[in-house]
């Protein structure tokens, strides 16, 4: 068993345990060129799901205070009992994103097994 190998596949399957921890120190540790270009490759992978969740919660948070009426305008209008007629943008997108961020995270999943089991042969 070659420990370049081990490094550099257990870079990839740190994404069950340390996602961006893991590639980063051995990214910033090791010496052997391959070890360096597979932790690159894995860090590169967990980040883009990281980019994608952080974009989610930004524009979840602009949607949590870009309410159009305060509560007590609401509260005080007796036309605004029913729920409005559509959702808008801010209100889809969380959800969109949340599927879209699910998605990505299963390919990103999927793609590092594969290159962990590629490595470690």
């Amino acid at each position: 068993m070659d420990n370049s190998k081990l490094l550099s596949s257990l870079s990839y399957f740190s994404v069950f345990f340390a996602p961006l921890l893991l590639p980063f120190i051995v990214w910033m540790v090791a010496d052997n060129r391959d070890v360096k270009r597979h932790s690159k490759r894995a860090l590169v992978s967990h980040l883009i799901p990281t980019v994608l969740l952080v974009a989610a919660s930004l524009i979840s948070f602009f949607q949590f205070f870009s309410i159009r009426q305060t509560s007590t305008e609401f509260l005080n209008s007796p036309s605004m009992v029913t729920a409005p007629n559509s959702i808008g943008f801010w209100g889809a997108a969380p959800v969109l994103f949340m599927m879209i961020y699910s998605f990505l995270f299963m390919v990103v999943l999927v793609w590092n097994v594969v290159q962990g089991v590629k490595v470690f042969r």
